[in-house]
């Protein structure tokens, strides 16, 4: 088909439609604002240790889906938690080959959409992306956070009541490394405390160094939006002695810090699987269409690159 299209986002949404174009023989650039890939899907490396702090597992029950994880797990990317699937070594790790033939441009904070005689444009605050194929590119899809999504689309001329009503809890999340084991009593622990949402042996996950204790506290939402403009220290101090009051845990961790998810959980999805106008070859997915879960962000991305390719009816 020869075409060339621009992906903003490179969370599971928007691998998910790269890997469809991509498969279909369209080539793709993504653009990502952090160094890394998977969105929420993240694995830090600090202090000699592996952390998911963002999403801590997930589920597979549709067929497309089923067929990637097995995929994924055939090749050791993909293992089992309990019930539930992580990436192996780290939750990030799928994203990394999910689209091996695109385009990543990181470190990239896209700011608007330009459409043009030749293809639509790709800019940041400093101007447009000096990548190939921008001002060319043949459509572009949105795969952000609703609240960044919908001043883009605005940017394009576009709009969605979608993105609009689509809202999301924040999490601010600790992350501790523990040199020995520590006294917990299980692996995942959802106290129904005020504070803290969950608590989790990442170290307990297949393909992790069992040596320590790398352990994920996660805020609950009130607590995050109670505490959202603190700093880093602030609410690692104040979730660190909370996860000692809940635990009994006494030992000093080897390292210690919190991370802020601005947008974590969807709360109210759109209400569609994604945004497409086929008149302006304008795209927007992402779990925030569905629900919460990464499959919902991977059938988002899948379902609007179907569509895309003629192969679903378009909004």
């Amino acid at each position: 088909m020869g075409e060339h299209w621009a992906v903003i986002g490179a969370g599971m949404a928007g691998l998910a439609a790269a890997r469809r174009l991509n498969a279909a023989g369209l080539a793709v650039t993504v653009f990502e604002k952090s160094r890394g890939l998977g969105g929420r899907m993240a694995t830090r490396r600090a202090g000699g240790f592996r952390f998911d702090h963002g999403a801590q597992y997930f589920t597979a029950r549709g067929e497309r889906f089923l067929s990637l994880v097995e995929t994924l797990s055939a090749e050791g990317l993909v293992g089992r938690w309990g019930e539930d699937h992580v990436g192996m070594p780290g939750m990030s790790a799928p994203a990394r080959v999910l689209a091996p033939q695109a385009t990543v441009v990181g470190e990239c904070t896209v700011s608007s959409l330009t459409g043009g005689a030749h293809g639509w444009s790709v800019s940041t605050a400093d101007g447009p992306a000096a990548t190939e194929g921008n001002g060319t590119f043949a459509g572009v899809i949105v795969a952000v956070p609703a609240p960044q999504a919908a001043p883009l689309l605005a940017s394009a001329g576009c709009s969605w009541d979608g993105a609009a009503r689509a809202t999301y809890a924040p999490c601010w999340a600790l992350m501790l490394g523990f040199p020995a084991r520590t006294t917990l009593s299980q692996d995942r622990l959802r106290p129904g405390d005020a504070a803290i949402a969950w608590i989790a042996r990442d170290s307990s996950k297949p393909g992790r160094d069992a040596s320590g204790d790398a352990i994920v506290v996660h805020a609950t939402p009130a607590w995050s939006r109670e505490h959202l403009e603190e700093t880093p220290e602030q609410a690692a101090a104040a979730l660190l002695a909370r996860f000692r009051e809940l635990t009994g845990e006494t030992a000093e961790p080897g390292f210690a810090a919190a991370h802020r998810w601005r947008y974590a959980l969807v709360e109210q999805p759109a209400g569609a699987p994604f945004f497409w106008d086929p008149a302006a070859r304008l795209g927007a997915c992402g779990d925030w269409c569905i629900g919460p879960r990464v499959e919902a962000a991977f059938d988002s991305g899948d379902s609007l690159a179907g569509a895309i390719l003629g192969s679903n009816p378009a909004r």
